[in-house]
């Protein structure tokens, strides 16, 4: 068993077989402590000045301990008798009340201040909105103004701290509770059935960051993973453009083709220009166009792809999704196939 890159969540051992390990170790670590987007400051800002305000008193009551234990030490020669005792000292009982008032109530206004920020931030005109649907384990990525739909790989554009350009996200679930965690761009925020929660980044360094479902949500909760993946708004906007095109199919793929669609696949998943119109699963129009496969669980290869769709429980036990049982021809045709969606 290894340590994933999110603190805490286990990877099985042969993760690296599929390659997510050599992936995600080009990755920079998911911390709330190198936070690149406003709401994730923010939380750090917080996380850093009650860590700070606890140290201090730590080090005073420690410190406090120490000396007593010390100064008030049994000696060769003491007679047994107890130190002079203090009694109702008024100064010493206005302090220890006072000053935990006035540290708590600080800590209130500086929590206070934070969620205001996070929470109330206006939607500005012209900023990009996406709809996060949770489903056992895997995540639906809809771009209502640009009619996109993906999965488990969110895109959005570099914000510009002096022009910001923020992301707004609106979630539910489908299923059972989750939460929507990237540790470096904003905090958690559940995902709850029959209620839309709303969040926002405004990510002001491009790169790939790794998030986690933090809710525990059923048997593959722990790689129910998702990629955030910020890029220059040229860059945006050319993969908008592409994932708004119909995927180009070689005329050597039909009849992989005809064999995804006369499988079950058409009833759980939807391929632009198929007869495939599914909703149950992830849209397959640009599966290629993804780095991972399974909600993060393997890189997307062919050789990969190619052991998921023949029974997917090898790589991630409980999927929902079934095992197709193929003949080998008719598995390779319908990888073939697959391959060519990008």
């Amino acid at each position: 068993m290894t340590i994933s890159l999110l603190a805490g969540t286990p990877i099985p051992a042969w993760a690296n077989d599929w390659g997510m390990g050599d992936s995600n170790s080009k990755i920079p670590p998911s911390s709330i402590f190198n936070p690149v987007s406003t709401p994730a400051h923010e939380i750090d800002t917080v996380a850093f000045f009650v860590i700070s305000i606890t140290a201090v008193i730590f080090l005073i009551v420690a410190g406090l301990l120490a000396y007593s234990v010390i100064r008030f030490r049994t000696r060769p020669g003491d007679d047994g008798r107890e130190p002079p005792q203090v009694y109702g000292s008024n100064p010493i009982e206005f302090a220890w009340t006072t000053v935990p008032v006035i540290i708590v109530f600080v800590l209130i206004l500086v929590t206070a201040r934070t969620i205001y920020v996070v929470q109330a931030a206006p939607r500005p005109p012209g900023a990009l909105s996406v709809h996060v649907i949770a489903h056992q384990w895997w995540w639906e990525f809809r771009y209502p103004d640009l009619g996109i739909v993906t999965a488990n790989e969110l895109h959005v554009p570099l914000s510009d701290p002096h022009s910001p350009t923020p992301t707004f996200l609106d979630l539910e679930s489908v299923d059972v509770a989750h939460s929507f965690w990237v540790p470096r761009l904003a905090g958690k925020t559940d995902v709850i059935p029959n209620k839309r929660n709303s969040m926002w980044i405004d990510p002001q360094v491009a790169g790939t960051y790794l998030g986690q479902c933090g809710e525990y949500c059923g048997t593959e909760h722990a790689m129910m993973l998702l990629r955030v993946i910020v890029e220059p708004r040229p860059d945006f906007d050319r993969w908008a453009t592409a994932q708004k095109q119909p995927p180009v199919v070689d005329a050597s793929a039909s009849h992989g083709r005809a064999v995804f669609e006369s499988t079950s696949c058409v009833n759980c998943h939807t391929i632009s220009g198929t007869r495939a119109d599914g909703r149950f699963g992830p849209d397959l129009t640009h599966l290629m166009a993804r780095e991972t496969i399974g909600a993060g669980v393997a890189m997307n290869t062919p050789a990969h792809l190619k052991v998921w769709v023949n029974d997917p429980s090898v790589m991630k036990p409980g999927a929902l999704m079934p095992a197709m049982n193929l003949d080998d021809k008719d598995l390779d045709d319908l990888v073939t196939y697959l391959a060519t969606l990008r």
